[in-house]
């Protein structure tokens, strides 16, 4: 299940009941979509390339106590939504042999072409269509994903600046990449002596991607970072 269902849900819980707190732990191990090469699927080899095995973890909760607690982020609404015409982009097939990935060529065209639509469903509420304006959490599916993201969006080199790292340095963890991301955001924006954990943002926004193509989003408010 992609990470962000699980905020998804969680939201759900909590806006139901309260003082609960949640312990969300994100595990993602891809050895089984390791085979020999061969001709006939080059993708699958591909993606043995761009994955990587990583996890990750974070607390999430209501009725914040600030005296003991300092929190993050704040987690302000979260949605789901299918890219049209999409449905054979990402594949995973359960063979003898194992797991098989497919991944289209198209991936980042149909990403990046429906962001804007999500993007002023989510963001309408709060009067934002800068899309500079806010900091990105976005999962790294790969570099050309996040290439075709910044040149339709017409977005700052720096605004996938942590996910291009989390991307170099441990490559696509699937699910633990947009924790692993957000924890980057944090640590820079502490780092370079910004005002808030958005790298001086108050909004933002977390990305995830997955197969059917679905595109998964959280609206983030970031915190005041005090010295």
């Amino acid at each position: 299940m992609p990470v962000v269902l699980y905020y998804v849900w969680l939201r759900i819980l909590l806006r139901t009941i309260e003082e609960l707190v949640f312990l969300l732990c994100v595990l993602r191990l891809l050895q089984s979509f390791f085979r020999g090469p061969s001709e006939q699927h080059i993708d699958s080899l591909l993606g043995q390339a761009l994955f990587g095995d990583g996890a990750a973890a974070l607390v999430i909760g209501t009725d914040l106590d600030e005296s003991i607690e300092k929190p993050l982020y704040q987690l302000m609404s979260a949605s789901q939504a299918r890219v049209p015409e999409s449905e054979n982009a990402i594949a995973l097939h359960l063979r003898e042999d194992g797991l098989t990935f497919h991944l289209s060529k198209d991936v980042p065209t149909l990403i990046a072409n429906n962001l804007e639509n999500i993007l002023v469903d989510n963001f309408k509420h709060l009067g934002i269509s800068d899309w500079n304006s806010i900091f990105w959490i976005t999962h790294p599916g790969g570099r050309a994903i996040l290439d075709k993201i910044e040149e339709k969006l017409g977005l700052d080199k720096e605004k996938m600046k942590e996910s291009r790292y989390v991307l170099s340095e441990y490559g696509n963890m699937t699910s633990p990449c947009v924790l692993f991301v957000l924890d980057e955001m944090r640590k820079r924006s502490i780092e370079e002596g910004k005002t808030t954990t958005g790298k001086g943002s108050d909004f933002g926004v977390l990305f995830g991607f997955g197969p059917g193509v679905t595109v998964e989003t959280v609206v983030l408010r970031s915190v005041p970072l005090i010295s």
